[in-house]
């Protein structure tokens, strides 16, 4: 029995209302190309425009949202900012790291996110890991 990834796209309307878009067995890799096989069938299936496009990073993808939705904004989501950070702290802080980005993903503002950047970066956590810092940017 092989393992294969299944990739799986959720839409959230204007409305906020989700809707599963379709699952993708990952039995082609994860390059442009699938991808814009992918995005493409979405376009052909109805979806004229996307705001955003919360992803893993997963290579090639943002380029295929470009491609496909031009005036689409592509981010990585915060799971895999958290992941991404969690690699420059030791497993023992790994918790309070998580704790404390929470601070930072969760501000009600732009401004009150830089503020609680800034102050992660002061506090103990953000002096014993600087390359942290330097991620959540």
């Amino acid at each position: 029995m092989a393992s294969k990834p299944v990739y799986l796209a959720v839409g959230v309307d204007m409305d906020g209302c989700k809707d599963v878009l379709g699952l993708w067995a990952g039995d082609e890799g994860e390059g442009a190309t699938t991808w814009m096989t992918v995005l493409s069938e979405l376009r052909n299936r109805g979806m004229e425009d996307v705001c955003i496009v919360a992803c893993d990073g997963l290579k090639g993808l943002p380029e295929a949202v470009t491609s496909t939705w031009p005036k689409a904004t592509v981010q990585t989501c915060v799971i895999h900012l958290i992941r991404a950070s969690l690699r420059f702290a030791a497993k023992q802080h790994h918790a309070a790291v998580a704790s404390a980005l929470k601070a930072i993903y969760t501000a009600p503002t732009e401004q009150a996110a830089q503020q609680a950047l800034e102050d992660f970066a002061a506090g103990e956590l953000g002096q014993r890991y600087p390359a942290i810092r330097l991620n959540a940017r």
